[in-house]
């Protein structure tokens, strides 16, 4: 009964999830058969399809190690029968079927998103050949009275320690999405939150893919590379002379060159998904600090993309606007929505019963804390 209800629920709870992902597979196939490109999996160096898993197992144990080292040291079942009573305890209570499903349904959802994504996103060139660089530039300068933004910021900020800085903050946000995606499906135990947030990345993806095959576009750093000359060498200068290699590869070859581009700048994922981030902490009332820590990475992020030449201002104000859309459709869809009110669903008694008979402070509990059952 409990497999079949966890089952069901996780089905209802990804259901548009999976609708993005398979459109976005679907898209994927006929632009492979039509363009006669490769489908390839997107990660080269460890394959995502264990990346991803390895983060989601690596979070279940930060779930429950500390909660069974709690107990343990509380009860002193420190021999091999007691800790692996205690470690069955913890397990029954963090990971009953229904967390399962609902932990293993939304990371395959995100997932076939994800590699769906990877691939659609490569193909587009092939697609649509016409480039819309210079529109963009055009439209940042209207916006920035004739200057260009990243020459604005380079001024402002200089072009030494910042640059530095800047190019951090870009790489730990590559670090930031499997991990928030393994924290909304592995910590948190309010599953509607959970879904929300899934759902919200899955449809990122989803409307990205759409709008780099609409609008290709290089980004600054390529299309206009004088303007970031003066910058010093970072991880990101490497990062991005690996991703012009790549994209020449692909575009000279592409089943020869087995790998997949992935240069594109309208709209900008890194600010829609950062955005998303923000507004799914803020309207779930995430605590405090957590939603102060959200926003201003979101705008630690906005400068990065800018400085480093990655975006125009254009593409952010394009993420912006593509995040919080997304964020709206996925809380319709997992039923935290209604127009433009938020209603997030509590779980109900059934839910809570179905998992496991969580005790109150487990069920709404997010942090990796210890324990503190009632009965110690």
């Amino acid at each position: 009964m409990e497999n079949t209800y966890g089952a069901r629920r996780a089905a209802q709870h990804f259901g548009l999830a999976w609708l993005a992902g398979i459109a976005l597979a679907v898209a994927a196939v006929v632009m492979s058969v039509t363009q006669d490109l490769p489908i390839r999996e997107p990660d080269g160096v460890l394959p995502s399809y264990v990346t991803f898993p390895g983060v989601l197992l690596l979070t279940i144990l930060i779930d429950v190690v500390p909660r069974v080292v709690h107990r343990a040291s509380r009860s002193r079942a420190w021999s091999r029968p007691g800790l692996r009573g205690v470690f069955r305890e913890v397990m029954a209570e963090r990971w009953p079927a229904s967390h399962w499903w609902f932990a293993l349904t939304g990371l395959a959802a995100w997932y076939l998103s994800y590699a769906a994504f990877r691939n659609v996103k490569s193909m587009a060139p092939f697609v649509n050949e016409h480039l819309f660089d210079d529109d963009l530039e055009s439209f940042d300068k209207f916006l920035f009275a004739g200057h260009e933004p990243a020459a604005v910021l380079h001024a402002w900020l200089g072009e030494g320690v910042a640059a530095h800085l800047l190019s951090g903050v870009y790489i730990l946000w590559i670090g930031l999405v499997p991990v928030s995606i393994a924290i909304a499906l592995v910590w948190t135990r309010h599953t509607n939150a959970g879904a929300w947030y899934v759902t919200a990345v899955a449809l990122d993806w989803c409307f990205g893919a759409a709008i780099y095959v609409m609008v290709p576009t290089l980004g600054p750093i390529y299309s206009d590379p004088g303007t970031f000359a003066g910058l010093p060498h970072t991880y990101v200068s490497d990062l991005q002379e690996t991703l012009w290699t790549d994209r020449v590869a692909v575009m000279a070859d592409p089943r020869g060159a087995d790998t997949l581009q992935t240069i594109a700048a309208f709209a900008s994922l890194h600010v829609g998904i950062m955005i998303t981030i923000c507004l799914i902490a803020q309207l779930i009332g995430l605590p405090r600090w957590i939603r102060t820590c959200s926003w201003v990475f979101l705008v630690l992020t906005i400068l990065s993309t800018v400085y480093l030449g990655w975006h125009f201002a254009a593409d952010v104000l394009g993420g912006l606007a593509m995040g919080s859309f997304s964020v709206w459709v996925a809380g319709l869809a997992t039923g935290n929505r209604s127009g433009w009110r938020v209603r997030l669903r509590s779980l109900t008694e059934e839910e809570a019963l179905a998992s496991g008979g969580h005790p109150g402070a487990l069920v709404s509990r997010s942090a990796p804390l210890p324990d503190h059952p009632a009965a110690d």
